[in-house]
């Protein structure tokens, strides 16, 4: 299984950040390590001082795929929920300005919480609500009809380059509003009104 990261799909983001939008998708991948399995905590590393929440929707994918068309990409996922790419800022930071790569910032243990999945259908996708709380504060609120490149477009692109499976999870970036999570914090996902997502921060 693997999990696939779409980064700078938000145009606000991408300024708060002071990034550049580019003219195609950001890939970045993920281990298995990286998910938070079942209720635990997330657990503040010691290698960074500064932890950014990123709240994301998250499509599994449903059936194996090789440089899918854009036309047909609805039918290679089946399901939808919110998740959190945990990013270590401080260290991204430091990676960025020596042009090394970004995932031990991205890619560390836990860095990726995921919710309850829930069906998503063809006709839903493009103007999907999402959010996030922190102890009971809207931080983060995003649409799907706000990304730069959409779950189809993200797809095709993608199975260019890695044979979607069965189970892959693809993270499809994030909207504006990160910020450093701290001890005892408490996240809450969302999809429209249904809540999805919970998480301790510790």
């Amino acid at each position: 299984m693997k999990i696939i990261c779409i980064g700078r799909n938000f145009t606000e983001h991408i300024q708060e950040l002071k990034n550049q939008i580019t003219g195609n998708p950001i890939i970045f991948l993920k281990p298995e390590t990286s998910l938070i399995i079942g209720r635990l905590p997330f657990f503040l590393p010691d290698f960074s001082q500064e932890i950014h929440h990123e709240i994301e929707l998250v499509i599994r994918i449903c059936k194996n795929g090789k440089r899918i068309e854009e036309r047909f990409a609805h039918k290679y996922f089946d399901a939808i929920t919110v998740g959190i790419d945990f990013t270590a800022r401080d260290i991204q930071n430091q990676q960025k300005e020596g042009g090394l790569p970004w995932e031990i910032a991205k890619a560390f243990d836990g860095s990726a919480a995921i919710g309850e999945f829930i069906p998503l259908s063809k006709q839903e996708e493009e103007h999907i609500k999402f959010s996030l709380l922190v102890n009971g504060e809207l931080r983060q609120n995003g649409n799907s009809s706000q990304m730069i490149y959409s779950f189809s477009k993200i797809i095709s692109y993608v199975s260019v380059y890695f044979t979607l499976k069965t189970g892959d999870l693809i993270f499809t970036g994030t909207p504006a509003g990160v910020r450093p999570v701290k001890r005892n914090d408490y996240l809450e996902g969302y999809i429209g009104e249904k809540r999805l997502l919970t998480l301790k921060i510790k």
